[in-house]
C-alpha cells in the first residue's frame, strides 16, 4: 500500500476526477435504491426533506467509493478494467482521496442526521464503514466470500431510505435489502467469470480465481434460483402488488434462465464467444434490479391515485 508510484502526482487533478472517485455509476443505485426505499414507506415526506436525505445518501455513498479507491490503489493499478482511474493515473493523490472520502462521510451522516433521523444517519455510517473496512480492507483480498458478505453494504440504502420516512425497520425494508443481497452475488460472479484474468494479476481472491468457472457457474445458478423467492416475496407485502407480482415472475425468469444458460456452459463454449453469454447475462442482472425497484414505485403511484388491491394477498 507504500507504493511510491501511488502517490506520485501527474496531471492535475480537475473537478471530474474528484467525481470519478465517487463511482458514480455505484452512486446512482444507491440513490435509486434509496429513494425508492423512502417513497414506498407509509409515511410521506416533504419534498425538501426527501431531497436533502437522497442527497446526503449519495454523498455517503460516493464517500464509500472514495475510501475504497484509497485503499485498492495498487490493485486499481494493475486491473485493466480500473487503470484509468483518478489515484492509479496520479490525477488525485492517495492521501488527498482519503481526506476526501472521510470528509464526505462526516458530513453525510451528519447532515442526514439533522436532516432526517439518527436511526437513517447510523444505518448510512454503519454501511459506509461496512463498505471502506470490511469489505475493503479485509474481506475483498481475504476470502472468495467477499462478495457475498460485502454484498450488505449495497443492499443497505433502500432500508435507509425507509428509516428516513418512518424513523423504524419495517418487514418491508429488510425485503428490499435481502432483495438487493441475494442478487449480489450473482450479478458479481457473472462479471468475474469474463474478468477473471484481471482478479488473478491482481491476487484478488475472487470465486472464479479460487474456486475455478466451473464451481462459480454453479454457485450463479444457485443463488439465482435462492433469490427468485425473495423478489416474488415483495409481492406479498404492503408495498407489492399484483403489477409488481407478474412483471417480477418475468423479470425472475429471464435471470433464471441467464443463470442456467451460463451453468451449462462449457469453458471452451465460453472462451471461444468471448463469453458473451455471461456478458449478456451480467447486463441483464443490471436491468433485473432496476426493474423490480421501478415496480414497487409503479405499485405505489397505482396507490397514490386509487387503485385498491383489496383481493390481493399481503402475507408480508
Amino acid at each position: 500500500m507504500t507504493d511510491a508510484s501511488l502517490v506520485e502526482t501527474g496531471p492535475e487533478a480537475d473537478f471530474t476526477d474528484y467525481i470519478a472517485l465517487l463511482k458514480p455509476r455505484v452512486m446512482s443505485l444507491v440513490v435509486f435504491t434509496a429513494l425508492v426505499g423512502l417513497l414506498v414507506a407509509p409515511v410521506s415526506v416533504n419534498p425538501v426533506i426527501t431531497f436533502a436525505s437522497v442527497l446526503f445518501i449519495a454523498i455517503g455513498g460516493g464517500a464509500s467509493g472514495a475510501l475504497n479507491m484509497w485503499w485498492e490503489s495498487d490493485i486499481d493499478a494493475i486491473m485493466k478494467r480500473t487503470q484509468d482511474r483518478p489515484i492509479p493515473t496520479g490525477r488525485v493523490t492517495r492521501d488527498n482521496a482519503l481526506i476526501f472520502g472521510l470528509w464526505l462521510s462526516v458530513i453525510a451522516v451528519g447532515m442526514l442526521g439533522l436532516t432526517a433521523n439518527y436511526l437513517a444517519a447510523g444505518l448510512l455510517a454503519f454501511t459506509i464503514f461496512f463498505y471502506a473496512v470490511v469489505y475493503t480492507m479485509w474481506l475483498k483480498r481475504a476470502t472468495p466470500q467477499n462478495i457475498v458478505i460485502g454484498g450488505a453494504a449495497g443492499a443497505f440504502p433502500p432500508m435507509i431510505g425507509w428509516a428516513v420516512a418512518t424513523g423504524s425497520i419495517g418487514i418491508e425494508s429488510i425485503l428490499m435489502f435481502a432483495l438487493i443481497f441475494m442478487w449480489t452475488p450473482p450479478h458479481f460472479w457473472a462479471l468475474a467469470l469474463f474478468m477473471n484474468d484481471d482478479y488473478t494479476k491482481a491476487g484478488v481472491p475472487m470465486l472464479p480465481v479460487t474456486h475455478g468457472r466451473r464451481v462459480t457457474r454453479n454457485h450463479i445458478l444457485g443463488y439465482t434460483i435462492a433469490l427468485v423467492p425473495v423478489a416474488m416475496a415483495l409481492s406479498f407485502s404492503s408495498i407489492g402488488g399484483p403489477i409488481y407480482f407478474a412483471a417480477a415472475l418475468v423479470l425472475n425468469g429471464m435471470f433464471l434462465k441467464g443463470a442456467y444458460d451460463i451453468w451449462k456452459r462449457t469453458e471452451e463454449q465460453a472462451q471461444a464467444d468471448k463469453y458473451a453469454t455471461e456478458r449478456k447475462v451480467f447486463r441483464i442482472s443490471l436491468y433485473y434490479l432496476f426493474g423490480h425497484f421501478a415496480l414497487l414505485l409503479i405499485e405505489e403511484t397505482a396507490k397514490i391515485y386509487g387503485l385498491n388491491w383489496a383481493a390481493w394477498p399481503q402475507w408480508i
